[in-house]
């Protein structure tokens, strides 16, 4: 144990029990979501996209694990804003044991996180996605890319806005960055939280226009 930690000994954000910030007993009590289809938000096997919807949308599917509540919503604005990036390692680990027992997504597949504008980025000095999916790729044995898109227009925070002005806020912000040629054909989209969908289904777009046969998207909670 380091010396920091023998002086701020890390305590779990659920229960208060040192060692970790989310400890085992408090993601065992915590419930499942239940998958729906990205595009009409009905019910769906692992969050795939129904056949009849596919047509009108990118993602062949999302997958949520958690609910954004209790531990894990107070864990993940911890790691975004008291930049506690120790969290991301946890989230990593219980995301790993949780998705290695579900044959959800096809094999080959490369995790992209979802870029946030430069200026934001060197402000807070990581991007929370890159720091959950690197190590999440290592121990799932997928490959990870974190250069294949590039958000080019600074924005409102989609946290402060709701519906349809989520959409009008993300429309465009994504690009393919100019140096980098699509390596594999199947793609995992990688953010924190699903809200509207709207960020996962507007960067897929980018990636389908230029020759993606799949793209999933996947986040810690909804």
């Amino acid at each position: 144990m380091d010396l920091i930690s023998l002086i701020f000994p890390k305590t779990c954000l659920g229960c208060g029990r040192e060692g970790k910030y989310i400890c085992q007993s408090c993601i065992n009590k915590l419930v499942l979501l239940k998958q729906l289809c990205p595009y009409c938000e009905k019910a769906s096997t692992d969050g795939v996209t129904h056949i009849k919807c596919l047509k009108k949308l990118r993602l062949s599917g999302v997958f949520s694990i958690w609910p954004y509540e209790g531990v894990i919503r107070t864990a993940i604005l911890k790691l975004k804003y008291k930049f506690a990036k120790e969290i991301a390692k946890e989230l990593s680990e219980y995301m790993a044991n949780y998705l290695k027992n579900q044959p959800i997504f096809p094999k080959n597949l490369t995790l992209t996180p979802i870029p946030l504008y430069f200026l934001r980025e060197n402000f807070r000095g990581f991007n929370q996605s890159e720091l959950v999916g690197e190590p999440l790729t290592k121990k799932m044995g997928w490959d990870f890319n974190s250069d294949i898109l590039i958000r080019k227009r600074f924005r409102r925070p989609q946290t402060e806005l709701k519906g349809k002005e989520r959409r009008r806020n993300i429309k465009g912000v994504f690009s393919m960055n100019p140096s980098y040629k699509l390596q594999t054909t199947s793609y995992i989209l990688f953010d924190d939280v699903y809200t509207t969908g709207s960020t996962l289904k507007e960067a897929a777009k980018v990636l389908k226009r230029n020759g993606a046969k799949e793209v999933w998207g996947l986040t810690i909670a909804r």
